[in-house]
This record gives C-alpha cells, structure tokens and sequence, in this order.
C-alpha cells in the first residue's frame, strides 16, 4: 500500500518541485533586465533539463542501476545524480553570465521560499509507521525535513515583514538544510542492503529503489543547488555591507 501512495506522491512533486524551480528563475529572468530572448534560452535550458531528469533518474531507479554498491570498489552510481545533479544545476547558476544575472536579481526570500517544499520529506515517517522504512533513516530523515521546511518558512516570513534577524533566520534555515542532508544521506547508505550497510538488516531501506530514488537523485539535488545559491547571496551582501 505504501508503494503505491509513495509513487503517486512522488510523482506529484516531481511536477511541483521544478515547476516551483523554474518558477523562481522566471522572476529572476524578468528581473534582471536581460534581453528576452536570453532570458527565455535561459528558462527554456532549465525547463528541459529538469524535464529530462526526472525520467532519466525513474528510468535507472527502475533498473536498480541506483543502489548503493554491493562491494566497497563498486561504482557509487547512488551519488552520481545526486552530487553531479546538484553540481550542474549551481554550475549554470553560478559559472555562466546568464545566470548569476537571473540569480542576482533574487531576493533572499524567493531562494529561500523552494525550502519550504522541504516539509515533503515527512512522508519518510508515514513509511516507517506502514513498516516500509526503518526507524534509523525515516526518524531522522522524516523529522530533519519537516524542520528544514518549517525552519525556511520562518525565514521567508521574517524576510517579508523586513525583520532585523532576517538573515539569520536564512543563515539558520541554510545549516538545518544542509546538516540534514548530510544525516539523511548517510543513514541512507548505512540502513540501505550494501557493503556499507551496518544497521536496519532486519527491515532494508528502499530510498535508492523506485519510486523513493527520487527524492536523494532528483529533488535533493534541486533543494542544494538553490540551498547554495541562497548562501552565496547572503555572503555577497556581507561582503558588500563590510566593503561599504
């Protein structure tokens, strides 16, 4: 039962999450006075690629291409789409023209407003209470999410009303974020049948197999990539106020 609510539910927010991506770069596009045809080439790059992943990932998530590797000297294929999605998507924020003009014409509160789908990740507590997911990852996993998600939320509120702890608020919701990434991705492997699996024998984790693949291959990197230009933006402005 769980398998096919968590197909639906994933298949749902792997409309929302890039639609909510590709959203925020349009306002950004249309902010940063670019020429229109730039700034549509632009939007349309990250539209496809966004578009492409997804099926790509559920294609190889099917084959069981992405499960943590039997032995130590396998290919970590599990962290491929994940740290190379993440990769690619900063670097055509940050290394080309186009986008560091788009992201630089993004406030704090519409970089930090994507985190707010991080509440997703509570589904990982409906999967351990249907057994489908052990105590050791979808606790800390379910739990580390809905508190990334509340936490970016109160940021973004805090940037809106203009308050003087705004930023620390974007500063705090950007450590919860990345610290459980960290914990959520470790206890992954570590729960999941493979050479680094040392807990859960008795109830494997199925974050790697479809449809829960998604979430560590296609939405965990779209969450960093914005988590980083989120950062970025906060160290500038500190740079610029001290250079003042």
């Amino acid at each position: 039962m769980f398998e096919t609510f968590a197909t639906a539910y994933v298949q749902a927010f792997a409309v929302i999450l890039p639609a909510f991506a590709v959203g925020i770069l349009s306002i950004g596009a249309y902010k940063s006075g670019l020429p229109l045809r730039q700034s549509a080439t632009a939007v349309a790059v990250a539209t496809v690629a966004l578009g492409l992943w997804h099926p790509l990932v559920a294609l190889l998530a099917k084959a069981g291409i992405l499960m943590p590797p039997l032995a130590v000297t396998d290919p970590p294929y599990a962290l491929m789409p994940l740290i190379g999605g993440a990769a690619f998507l900063w670097g055509l924020g940050r290394l080309t023209v186009t986008g560091r003009a788009i992201l630089g014409s993004l406030g704090h509160a519409e970089l930090i407003s994507i985190q707010s789908l991080r509440l997703m990740g509570g589904v990982f507590l409906l999967g351990w209470l249907m057994g489908a997911l052990p105590w050791q990852f979808a606790l800390p996993a379910g739990i580390g999410d809905i508190l990334a998600g509340i936490a970016a939320i109160q940021a973004m509120r805090a940037l809106n009303r203009g308050d003087a702890n705004a930023e620390d608020l974007v500063r705090r919701a950007s450590y919860i974020s990345l610290i459980d990434f960290a914990i959520a991705v470790s206890l992954g492997i570590a729960t999941s049948a493979g050479a680094l699996q040392f807990m859960a024998f008795d109830n494997p984790n199925v974050i790697n197999a479809y449809p829960l693949a998604l979430f560590p291959e296609y939405f965990v990197p779209v969450f960093i990539a914005f988590q980083l230009f989120s950062l970025g933006a906060l160290r500038r402005n500190s740079q610029r106020l001290a250079a003042v």
